[in-house]
This record gives structure tokens, sequence and C-alpha cells, in this order.
């Protein structure tokens, strides 16, 4: 299963971590994963290049985690319509995601 954790503060999301695998299909045939993969990759490029919002990035054995330095109404939209899609992938899928939100600090 993919695990997709939204971090949000003060009622704004800031981030996300995405890990695991969907097993709908073996890997690299799994169309539930690429999906989610050219979604994270299309959000994490709009934040940092589109946009150029300063966010810490990692991508590390099978994590890949963005946290936004600095909020505001462009990274809540991007990260809000990643969320919208995931949810809208596993309602496709079903349990192939598992979407939670985190309140945290900045």
């Amino acid at each position: 299963m993919i695990r997709a954790e939204f971090f949000k503060s003060e009622g704004n999301f800031t981030g996300f971590q995405i890990s695991g695998h969907s097993g709908y299909a073996d890997s690299g045939s799994d169309i539930v994963c690429a999906s989610v993969s050219s979604a994270v990759q299309l959000s994490a490029n709009l934040i940092t290049d589109g946009f150029s919002m300063d966010a810490d990035v990692s991508a590390e054995n099978n994590v890949f985690e963005l946290r936004v330095k600095n909020p505001d109404e462009n990274s809540e939209a991007i990260l809000n319509m990643l969320r919208l899609h995931l949810k809208s992938i596993l309602e496709e899928f079903p349990k192939t995601i598992k979407i939670t939100i985190r309140r945290c600090n900045l």
C-alpha cells in the first residue's frame, strides 16, 4: 500500500511524504504507482521550479518528502490538488493508497 501523509500547519498544507508500493501489479507494471509517482513529481516541480518556492525535498529509500518552508496560497493549492488527485486514484483503485493528514508546526 502507498502511504501518503500530508502535513498541515495552522490550517494550511505545508508538505507531504509518500512511501510504499500499491500492490496493484508487479513493480514496473503498476499503473497506480506510476500515476502517484507522476503526480508527486509534477507537484514537486511546480513548487520548486514553477513557483520557485523554498522547499526541502528528499527522495531516499522509496520515500519522497517535500516540505514548503514558507507556505502560501499557491503551495496550498498545489498540495491540496495532489491530495485530491490521490483520493481520486484511491476511489478507482481501492486499498492501494492510505491518505492521512498530520497536524504539525512549521
